[in-house]
């Protein structure tokens, strides 16, 4: 019980961070998230110490657990290794191909679409986090999905720290042009395109913008209590 209690604070911290509720910064305290969750602060401390392990989180002596405020050099060397990830993960995605493998990720395609048209933010940013990891699902490759999912929450981090608000609408409309490139079994193609779409996704950030502030209880409204137990 204990064990499952805290992975679904680590799940609920994670999925707050990936939909941008949870920004830079923001102080995690024990005692806030313990009675927010209604636990105790020990499922607390061993959730905050998971996601200190995937760099989510920060642990400051004698301060505490904060979401991790990741560099400019950090998130150069996040999007350079999902480079090297997602490029060859495309040319084995071609070479595996199937007619429902597609047809999945035109639906998630269009999900995002979906997404576009309104006002959550924190959708879209989940939605085309996802696709990427999607892919790697598609293929049957779980540690690869695993550690797409650890860098994708770590790029939520980054995109919210120094994205612009265009970006968006450009990455919907790359992933559908990667999905056809899949469909067609154009490898090269298919590569260059998850090449250059992350290249533009990089390009994006801007870096001297100013770190955003946050506020703990507003963040973890949409998480009750009830779904950590």
């Amino acid at each position: 019980m204990e064990s499952s209690s805290t992975s679904a604070i680590v799940e609920a911290l994670t999925r707050a961070i990936v939909e941008h509720r949870l920004q830079p910064g923001t102080k995690l305290a024990e005692q806030k998230l313990a009675d927010h969750f209604g636990v105790s602060r020990t499922l607390v401390r061993q959730a905050l110490f998971q996601m200190a392990q995937n760099k989510l989180v920060t642990l400051e002596p004698a301060r505490g657990a904060f979401v991790s405020t990741p560099s400019v050099e950090e998130a150069r060397q996040v999007f350079a290794v999902r480079r090297m990830l997602e490029t060859e993960m495309t040319r084995a995605f071609v070479r595996s191909v199937t007619p429902a493998k597609i047809k999945a990720l035109r639906a998630h395609v269009a999900s995002e679409k979906a997404a576009m048209g309104t006002a959550d933010a924190s959708s879209r940013t989940e939605l085309l986090g996802d696709f990427h990891v999607r892919m790697a699902e598609l293929m049957g490759n779980e540690v690869l999905a695993h550690l797409l999912g650890d860098l994708i929450s770590r790029c939520a981090l980054i995109t919210l720290m120094y994205q612009s608000a265009s970006a968006a609408e450009h990455s919907h409309e790359e992933h559908g042009e990667i999905v056809t490139a899949l469909a067609a079994r154009d490898e090269d193609h298919a590569v260059a395109l998850m090449q250059s779409h992350l290249e533009h996704v990089e390009a994006s950030l801007t870096f001297d913008r100013k770190r955003p502030a946050s506020d703990l209880a507003m963040a973890l409204a949409p998480v009750t209590a009830s779904q950590v137990h």
